[in-house]
């Protein structure tokens, strides 16, 4: 997987701790494909930033068990990163789909 840049790295995090607050760290690295020493990083910024909270379950089994749970500020940044990302992809898009055209164009041309 290529490498995903901080603001991407921060949404998708973000994306997979809304669907599963339950997730270690080890998922998230594994999902997000990359290593674990950057997936810490990016919890950090993130707890740092007050987007997740870590909330952990200290009568559980696991003593080990955390959700990191979004905070509003969380919520908003996630919408906000969702945005920013949607029209990065939406122009990428229009880019790739000229591109696409013109070599249609070229290949009936040679023919």
């Amino acid at each position: 997987m290529p490498d995903i840049t901080y603001e991407e790295s921060h949404l998708k995090v973000l994306r997979l701790l809304e669907s599963d607050p339950g997730l270690s760290q080890r998922d998230l690295s594994r999902a997000l494909g990359i290593s674990l020493g950057k997936t810490n990083y990016c919890m950090r910024a993130l707890l740092d930033k007050g987007l997740i909270k870590m909330q952990n379950f200290r009568n559980s089994e696991n003593k080990l068990g955390y959700a990191y749970l979004l905070t509003p500020a969380g919520i908003a940044a996630k919408t906000d990163l969702t945005r920013n990302f949607l029209k990065i992809k939406m122009r990428e898009y229009e880019t790739l789909k000229q591109e696409i055209e013109q070599l249609r164009r070229e290949s009936q041309s040679i023919y």
